[in-house]
């Protein structure tokens, strides 16, 4: 299995070492042709505002929510939980709006604010190690959203088909299990796509 990881900007190779640990090929994404070749991507942590400006600027806008209509499966973490979202609290446009959620951008407040906790993840494991930075919050998700993990009763991770998102940072971790359920969803879409 190829998963690819963006690579404009963001946690790139964290998130890299942990697709070969659970087996996958990982492969960093930088130009828009490379999509036809993977399974699956993760849009990793870093800057929503920096990374949606340069997937705009080289046509990775368009060509993830083609991805999305494939049936592909995309993992968004952190930034990348802002860029699948359908609604941006305070703005009035997104950027590939593939989510039926709402987010609010630095939640949790500033860098100093950032913190780890245990979560209880559905799905993927009773004691998952989370790490948030600057993280976002999912406000609210409609219709298909399923959520996955919460804390102090606000959402922090949630599946929708073959999309899905985390406040934090999985990769920030030696715990590859989020990975591992990752690439599941990418086993289980294979033989869906269209």
């Amino acid at each position: 299995m190829k998963i690819g990881v963006l690579a404009l900007q963001g946690a790139v190779a964290e998130h890299m070492k942990l697709l070969e640990k659970v087996g996958a090929e990982p492969v960093a994404i930088k130009k828009v042709e490379q999509l036809n070749d993977i399974d699956g991507i993760i849009l990793p942590g870093g800057e929503s505002t920096t990374i949606g400006k340069l997937m705009k600027k080289y046509g990775f806008d368009t060509a993830l929510q083609e991805f999305s209509a494939q049936n592909k499966p995309i993992f968004g973490t952190c930034a990348g939980l802002i860029l699948l979202a359908g609604e941006i609290a305070g703005q009035d446009w997104n950027h590939l709006g593939l989510m039926n959620i709402t987010v609010q951008r630095n939640a949790f407040g500033r860098q100093r604010e950032s913190f780890e906790t245990d979560l209880i993840i559905d799905g993927v494991a009773e004691d998952f190690r989370a790490v948030f930075i600057r993280a976002p919050l999912i406000l609210g998700i409609g219709e298909n959203v399923k959520v996955l993990s919460e804390y102090n009763g606000e959402i922090v991770s949630a599946r929708q088909g073959n999309l899905l998102c985390s406040s934090f940072h999985p990769e920030l971790t030696d715990d590859a299990r989020m990975h591992d359920y990752f690439l599941q969803m990418v086993i289980e879409y294979r033989g869906q796509t269209v």
